[in-house]
């Protein structure tokens, strides 16, 4: 079948991307579901800095490809074996496909699967396929997903039935900044009652982080960024303080208000300050947790006697550390029954043709989640 797709080309194009325009819209070929796999008609899906890292150049991704991994849709066709979706069913996309038979799969860290890390870096569903094509010309796929398009095709191991209540817009954003965010907090660093919390970087993820922190307990969280509108946003959101990370007194202010350090620093900015921040934030015996994901080239210091002496902990936090089929359905509850209000992180609804703007918006800090609209 032919679908209209939003491919990349080319990496590193000059801002504003709505001039250089680091996207195509394309009508490109797919090719129906192999076994295991299944087609979706996408109804929605969200701009996020994992695609925008792709474009800007800071993950290198094989090209040319089709971009998007925060998506939702209504499954159109069933490949083979696919014992356990029907026609009509509503879903949610995951960017970390989990085989469900290798070690982390096993030990119920569905986001370090080995195969589903392997296809992604390839550019290939989890099967090691690929369906997308403009004749004798292939278009890897994003992370297995792919979400940029009217249609695609994804493995099973890729999708979660949602409630077909919820709508499509609100859906997609499930299935990244929510795992992410609230998953780095809740999850990860593992937050009990009472506990204070620091979040760096205010995009979608971290405002996700900021509302997944009040629903599960915190005393007190603390939002920081450079940006004054962020912050605003955090205040609105129910953040406690909000600190302007560019402050040269930021540091003190967090360690003041918290009296003398966080229990849990999250950070969502990709940035090596924003972690060095996030790090010297924290209390002794804290946890520091970051989603962010810089160059690859960038590294990070910290001091080994500090890291034993005052039992600190650093972690890295992948999709949440979550097992996306037992999760989302979970948030989502959270969500309808009023107590993690995701709806407010959306600031833009937008047409797959005017991605470029999108993005270009994004870059420049100018929204927290925009989503496509296929409908």
């Amino acid at each position: 079948m032919k679908t209209r797709a939003a491919v990349i080309r080319e990496m590193q194009k000059p801002r504003p991307y709505g001039a250089s325009l680091p996207l195509t819209i394309e009508e490109v070929e797919l090719d129906g579901p192999a076994p295991g796999e299944v087609l979706v008609k996408l109804r929605a899906a969200g701009l996020c800095h994992s695609d925008l890292s792709t474009i800007n150049g800071d993950r290198p991704r094989p090209l040319p490809m089709v971009l998007g991994h925060e998506a939702a849709g209504e499954v159109v066709e069933i490949g083979e074996g696919v014992s356990d979706l029907a026609i009509g069913d509503h879903v949610v996309f995951s960017f970390a496909p989990s085989c469900g038979t290798c070690p982390s799969c096993l030990s119920g860290r569905a986001a370090l699967c080995g195969p589903g890390q392997v296809a992604n870096t390839a550019g290939h569903l989890l099967g090691g396929g690929m369906r997308l094509h403009r004749g004798d010309e292939r278009l890897y796929h994003h992370i297995g997903v792919s979400g940029f398009a009217e249609y695609t095709v994804a493995s099973r191991r890729s999708l979660t039935r949602i409630d077909p209540a919820l709508p499509f817009h609100i859906a997609a954003l499930f299935g990244c900044a929510v795992l992410t965010g609230v998953g780095a907090v809740v999850h990860t660093a593992g937050l009990r009652l009472g506990q204070s919390v620091l979040v760096v970087g205010l995009g979608g993820v971290g405002l996700a982080a900021v509302i997944g922190a009040l629903a599960g307990g915190a005393r007190q969280v603390i939002a920081a960024d450079l940006s004054p509108d962020k912050l605003e946003t955090a205040k609105a959101l129910g953040a406690t303080h909000v600190v302007d990370s560019g402050d040269p007194d930021a540091l003190a202010q967090v360690r003041e208000v918290s009296g003398g350090g966080v229990d849990i620093a999250a950070e969502f900015a990709g940035a090596a300050k924003a972690l060095e921040f996030a790090y010297e934030s924290t209390a002794r015996g804290g946890t520091t947790v970051t989603s962010g994901l810089p160059h690859p080239d960038v590294r990070f210091a910290l001091s080994p006697t500090r890291l034993v002496a005052e039992e600190r902990t650093l972690k890295g936090s992948y999709l949440g550390g979550h097992v996306p089929a037992l999760d989302v359905p979970e948030y989502i509850a959270l969500y309808q029954s009023g107590r993690l209000p995701v709806d407010r992180l959306l600031t833009h609804r937008l047409k797959l043709d005017e991605i470029n703007e999108g993005f270009e918006r994004l870059a420049s800090g100018q929204a927290i989640r925009q989503v496509i609209d296929f409908d």
